[in-house]
């Protein structure tokens, strides 16, 4: 697992937003979309409408950026450096000669504007992202419409609707997505950090037993004569490269 990135915390901040996480058969996925009540739907789009109205990615992505880059910043700049590299997959032994120097203490040496340059470009990846999630919104919109009308008869989408019709109804479908944006529940999601330094080792040793009883990846040198040439076709290649046949350097359990 080398290479795990410290702000590996910054999206565990965001999972509350993952909307598109599925808590069904994995299977069930792979089949084709049924056939649901048109009054379903139609109810479902309403609901859709008021508590995911167009241009909620667009929202969503501003504000956990402006929620999450502070926080980021501040947990990492206090990281001791012996912690950051133990994190990064340093051996132990060269551990114990590092001292207890901060990161934010090193980096205003090298870079003095390291907080400006990283979140600089943070902020430009993150608006190209809002295109392309804008760009799909509309899809996800549609496929919120069928979830809802697949979970909910219309009945239920009926008293939902009518909910967020009142005063209270419609403040809470407003803001039952960017809640998980709020200062409160950001400043929560700080305590993750140390949590996670400390839990690290023994997320890799689990990382790497769940996975040792699985052969190592093939080399070039390991492929038949058809494979390699299936290989070539596929990427493009008249030839492999020399070095094709150089195993992969570093552990076998992920980067």
């Amino acid at each position: 697992m080398r290479g795990f990135s410290i702000l590996a915390g910054a999206a565990l901040a965001l999972v509350p937003l993952a909307a598109g996480a599925n808590d069904r058969d994995p299977a069930a996925a792979a089949q084709p979309a049924q056939a649901i009540d048109p009054a379903r739907l139609q109810a479902a789009q309403r609901t859709v409408d008021l508590i995911f109205p167009e241009g909620t990615y667009a929202r969503m992505m501003k504000e956990s950026l402006d929620a999450v880059l502070g926080p980021v910043f501040e947990s990492v700049g206090s990281l001791p450096v012996h912690e950051l590299a133990r994190m990064t997959g340093m051996a132990p032994d060269s551990l114990t000669e590092l001292g207890d120097g901060k990161v934010s203490e090193v980096m205003a040496i090298y870079d003095p504007v390291f907080r400006q340059r990283m979140e600089g470009g943070m902020r430009a990846m993150m608006d190209r992202m809002t295109v392309i999630m804008s760009k799909i919104e509309p899809d996800i919109r549609v496929g919120l419409t069928r979830a809802y009308a697949s979970r909910f008869d219309a009945a239920q989408l009926g008293e939902l609707n009518r909910f967020f019709a009142t005063p209270t109804g419609k403040l809470y479908a407003e803001q039952s997505m960017m809640i998980f944006l709020d200062p409160e529940v950001m400043q929560t999601m700080q305590k993750l950090m140390p949590v996670m330094i400390q839990e690290m080792p023994a997320i890799e040793a689990a990382a790497k037993a769940a996975t040792a009883n699985l052969p190592p990846p093939r080399t070039t040198c390991d492929l038949s004569a058809a494979e390699k040439a299936q290989v070539m076709k596929l990427l493009g290649l008249k030839e492999l490269p020399e070095d094709a046949c150089t195993p992969p350097a570093g552990d076998t359990a992920g980067t």
